[in-house]
């Protein structure tokens, strides 16, 4: 579903590809001056797909049917392409480069690697990996469908420094940008994430911290209520790490922990408005035993306590 977008956040996304086609030479001469990006695009295709159609790399590459057709006339020409009729399609050739097409193109593909590797070649391992992580991200928020799959397989560990705050900083801008709710909340979470540190009892207590292409996705807290009852806390998803089943996965942490630990009961403390967090409680046998409307965050609430006999 389409939203407006923020004029700021067109502003960003355009300044940075004015800066990323100016670092990668975009608008310099490309890989070898006889060839055009798109041609080297072409060419990288063919030598990695299996056989495409050109209807197939029009699609895929978002190019008009006849430019791509004088692009693949011009490669015939040079004896880098040969086709075959496809058995599915009679009207269809299926593509593929030949020898002196592979020859052609592999210096081009050493090359782009070089200059690949000088743009982080100058960052040091931990640089080099925010770049890799943040292009990720990327990938995997504007196509979901297309990124690579181990950017959708979340890692669960253990809580490190930093982590906290982050916890606490994504509480603030979900809550306030999806339900308007006031920086009351994150200074409540801030509250707890500090207690959760100065009160913090190993044996007893535990914290995930959910990753995806190593970028932080999610949260939870197991905290010590009582000798009996353990208490989840802090469970969050930010929006791109939303329907894979990651909120369920975190919750069920929890649960095997505190099963484990000799918990007789979990509790939790939600709102009512949350949705997908009481679907996850409910669909895990959670039941709700307290409901009370309050004033907070600036907004009318329902607060609501769910238990879960272990």
């Amino acid at each position: 579903m389409s939203r407006p977008v923020c004029p700021s956040h067109v502003k960003a996304l355009r300044s940075f590809n004015r800066f990323y086609t100016q670092r990668i030479g975009v608008l310099a001469p490309s890989l070898a001056s006889e060839f055009s990006l798109t041609e080297v695009r072409v060419l990288y295709e063919l030598a990695h797909r299996d056989q495409p159609t050109a209807t197939e790399l029009a699609q895929d590459l978002a190019l008009d049917g006849g430019y791509l057709s004088r692009i693949l006339r011009r490669f015939e020409g040079k004896k880098w392409l040969a086709r075959a009729p496809s058995p599915a399609d009679a009207r269809q050739s299926l593509l593929q480069l030949t020898a002196a097409g592979h020859v052609a193109f592999a210096p081009l593909q050493q090359k782009s690697r070089e200059e690949a590797a000088g743009l982080l070649a100058p960052l040091a391992d931990s640089g080099r990996r925010q770049v890799v992580n943040a292009l990720a991200s990327v990938h995997r928020l504007l196509d979901p469908a297309a990124a690579p799959p181990a950017t959708r397989t979340a890692l669960l560990r253990d809580l490190k420094p930093g982590d906290l705050g982050w916890v606490v900083q994504q509480h603030g801008e979900i809550y306030a940008t999806e339900y308007k709710w006031s920086q009351e909340f994150e200074a409540m979470v801030a509250g707890i994430a500090a207690g959760f540190i100065k009160n913090y009892q190993p044996e007893w207590e535990r914290c995930w911290i959910a990753e995806l292409g190593g970028d932080r996705v999610g949260s939870v807290f197991v905290v010590r209520k009582s000798r009996a009852v353990a208490q989840l806390r802090l469970l969050i998803l930010t929006p791109q790490a939303r329907g894979l089943g990651l909120g369920a996965r975190l919750t069920d942490e929890c649960l095997a922990f505190a099963r484990a630990k000799g918990y007789k009961k979990m509790m939790l403390w939600t709102n009512s408005n949350l949705k997908a967090a009481r679907r996850i409680y409910k669909n895990r046998g959670f039941k709700l035993t307290a409901s009370e409307p309050y004033h907070g965050f600036g907004q009318k609430l329902v607060g609501e306590t769910w238990e879960l006999v272990l």
